[in-house]
């Protein structure tokens, strides 16, 4: 009777030790999450798939954020018909200024509010932007921390090649 006291006290020990969910790397399945959007719906990321999907965790304030959504509206234009979507995470804390910097940007994709951080801090980038690509059975396939001129490119060739799976 000691011996499973002391066992199920030593596994629940374990248990509120271990961190809730590992940072997500290259073929580990994406952590799901379900956040509303701008448009005040919820959406789940489980329910994406059977598509490929570029996460972007964003923010107003972040330059190189509001840099690369130009870049981001066309690859959405452009490949969401071969079964492709880009679910853009902001964390702002307001998130009236998510909504009024989307409309402003004129996206086209869905913007979730990850108003309390729970989302960002479950995929634990430590950069913005940070962007996370997701193939058809939901694993990470890339990671991409910040963002340079030029990395739409990269972005591009690897929506291209999961499509294409």
């Amino acid at each position: 009777m000691r011996l499973n006291a002391l066992l199920s006290a030593l596994l629940l020990g374990a248990a509120l030790a271990a961190p809730a969910a590992a940072t997500p790397t290259p073929q580990s399945h994406a952590p799901d999450f379900t956040l509303k959007g701008t448009d005040g719906r919820n959406l789940r990321l489980q329910e994406q798939r059977g598509q490929v999907v570029l996460v972007n965790f964003w923010a107003t304030w972040c330059g190189p954020c509001r840099q690369e959504m130009p870049h981001l509206n066309r690859l959405y234009d452009k490949y969401r018909s071969g079964g492709f979507t880009l679910l853009a995470v902001n964390i702002d804390d307001d998130p009236r200024t998510a909504v009024a910097t989307a409309a402003k940007m004129g996206l086209r994709f869905p913007v979730l509010l990850d108003t309390d951080k729970a989302v960002s801090k479950r995929y634990d980038l430590g950069s913005m932007p940070a962007t996370v690509l997701i193939d058809r059975d939901g694993k990470v396939r890339y990671l991409h921390r910040g963002y340079r001129e030029g990395m739409e490119v990269a972005y591009e060739q690897q929506i291209r090649e999961l499509v294409k799976e």
